[in-house]
């Protein structure tokens, strides 16, 4: 994975008469990770504020223009609610979930607490399996210092196949470097396939068992790109995906996710 620091970048926050939006970026993160302060540091004061459609969840979008050598290309980022899960079992989990998985965006950018990384990588591994569009910014990695946590990021990054950058959000520390980044994986400079969930191998069996028996019935969703997500919601008892597979109404995955937007994803 190739990665080379941006030596000529500049964020400027703030901006206003802009005529177009380059880029959509996706914030994505546990509650206290630092999203919220990444999010104003890119932003400045430029903030939209208001509510989901159908909910009394805040929705908050802002712009931001990043400079890379001669060329400018205008931002706009979205907070997403935190969750510590996208299994939508609360209004901010669904939020998250729905606009993950059927809203328009270029890249989410998944932030990381180095104090506490096996919590944010569970959501994480959740959001692989929704996209691919995902690079990792490590938070917080001056408190992890100061705690005598010692993250390898390159071996990190090697195993998840993702590419992680340490910030600080607070001061904006190696925050060009996570922008320039999120742009080269747009670009598709940078080429991105997440290391998803392995399950052990006997539940592996069942979930190509069930695979064979759904893709004979159904021949139409065989190359669906969520098809391996059906299987696991089935093996959760998913009761929706279980009642349209019994009616045959399982004609595409997307099409009835976008009309029944309470189905759940992993």
């Amino acid at each position: 994975m190739n990665i080379v620091d941006c030596q000529n970048c500049q964020i400027i926050k703030n901006i206003k008469n802009f005529t177009k939006i380059d880029y959509t970026i996706a914030l994505v993160g546990n509650p206290n990770v630092g999203k919220s302060t990444l999010f104003n540091f890119l932003t400045g004061m430029n903030v939209k504020v208001g509510n989901w459609p159908g909910k009394t969840v805040t929705k908050i979008e802002g712009f931001f223009e990043f400079k890379v050598n001669q060329e400018k290309f205008v931002f706009k980022i979205i907070d997403l609610p935190g969750v510590y899960s996208i299994f939508s079992f609360t209004p901010e989990e669904e939020i998250t979930r729905n606009f993950l998985f059927l809203g328009s965006y270029d890249i989410a950018i998944i932030i990381l607490d180095a104090t506490n990384l096996e919590k944010s990588l569970v959501l994480a591994f959740q959001v692989f399996e929704v996209t691919n569009k995902v690079i990792l910014a490590l938070n917080l990695v001056d408190e992890a210092k100061r705690k005598g946590i010692i993250i390898d990021v390159e071996k990190l990054q090697e195993k998840l196949k993702v590419p992680i950058i340490p910030i600080i959000a607070q001061t904006g520390y190696n925050v060009d470097n996570l922008i320039y980044k999120a742009l080269s994986i747009i670009k598709g400079e940078i080429k991105v396939n997440p290391n998803k969930y392995t399950p052990p191998p006997e539940l592996e069996k069942i979930i190509q068992d069930i695979q064979k028996e759904i893709t004979e019935y159904y021949p139409e969703i065989k190359n669906h790109p969520f098809l391996r997500w059906i299987i696991l919601r089935i093996l959760e008892g998913d009761k929706i995906i279980i009642e349209m597979i019994k009616n045959k109404n399982l004609k595409t995955v997307e099409e009835k996710i976008k009309n029944k937007p309470i189905l759940p994803i992993l």
